[in-house]
């Protein structure tokens, strides 16, 4: 039932989206495909997030160095996911900046151990463990030249439990992390619905940000957040029904029309967003920990027993 791959998807590609600030948008944006970006400076390069393999990570770290000659010296990590994150320790001597629960939770999954029946065989590549080693509890804020930064934690879980976003204020620029998919399903698992809303109502639509480089999908502008927002609450709303109805979160899952939201790719997230929405219901607070085996594995059975589209 997944919308699932008929070819690989193409290139990543560099697109400039406000002097010398670069999204690195990876298609599909699909499992393990993440975006990032990196700010040039004068005597140095900042990075937004790394990529979840060598192979991809080498990539843009080419990428990086054949439009600026300047290292990168500063990686801002906005949150421990590891397609965001595996790639930590090919930047060298950077400083990786994040979220402190960014770097625990990073310590705590470790290295990439997926079963072949979950997402098929990826090649990570010589993956090693390099959590940030300089953390916030709040916010912290970077130059690159005289342009502000600000990297901010969220307040609450929403996608994980320590996302942050970067605005450039000057530019009305917002590297939004995994809080904004553009053309895939939003996934908060390991978050939180009700605080994914939340933050995007409270945090991110405030900003009124003119351009938005999503954690998935293409660059956007502000219109995205209220599509975001709709399949949220269309989450809430078939939990609702579905434990009202005594039905299990795949058994809900199985039993819903998607409607406007079945284009999206990788819709079998809805059954994980319910085990979340269902938690939620049942009074857990957000970024609670959840059996996450057991919502892949249903998952799976939701994507015909097949495992998750994945071209990482």
């Amino acid at each position: 039932m997944s919308a699932a791959h008929k070819t690989e998807p193409g290139p990543p590609r560099v697109q400039e989206v406000s002097d010398q600030v670069f999204a690195y948008i990876q298609p599909d944006g699909t499992w393990f495909i993440n975006n990032t970006g990196f700010l040039v400076g004068s005597r140095g390069v900042t990075s937004v997030d790394g990529c979840s393999t060598e192979q991809r990570t080498r990539a843009y770290l080419d990428a990086i160095a054949k439009t600026s000659s300047q290292p990168v010296r500063t990686l801002i990590n906005t949150h421990h996911h590891g397609d965001h994150t595996h790639g930590n320790y090919l930047f060298g001597d950077a400083t990786i900046v994040a979220h402190d629960r960014c770097r625990e939770e990073i310590l705590a999954a470790g290295l990439p151990d997926f079963p072949p029946a979950l997402f098929g065989d990826v090649d990570w590549g010589a993956v090693e463990l390099a959590p940030p080693f300089l953390t916030y509890a709040d916010r912290v804020t970077l130059y690159s030249d005289d342009l502000r930064c600000e990297v901010r934690h969220v307040g609450v879980p929403a996608h994980t439990t320590n996302d942050s976003i970067v605005w450039l204020p000057e530019r009305s620029v917002l590297f939004s992390g995994d809080l904004i998919f553009n053309g895939g399903t939003p996934f908060m698992l390991s978050g939180s619905i009700a605080g994914a809303i939340d933050v995007l109502e409270r945090v991110v639509r405030p900003l009124s940000p003119r351009t938005i480089v999503p954690g998935h999908g293409e660059v956007c502008g502000p219109e995205v957040i209220d599509e975001v927002v709709g399949y949220l609450r269309f989450v809430q709303d078939v939990a609702v029904r579905g434990k009202d109805a005594g039905l299990s979160p795949l058994e809900a899952a199985v039993e819903t029309d998607l409607g406007p939201y079945a284009g999206l790719t990788d819709r079998e997230r809805i059954v994980g967003n319910l085990h979340r929405a269902y938690a939620e219901l049942d009074g857990a607070g957000p970024g609670t920990q959840l059996n996450v085996a057991v919502a892949f594995a249903e998952m799976v059975v939701y994507n015909g027993g097949a495992p998750l589209s994945c071209f990482a």
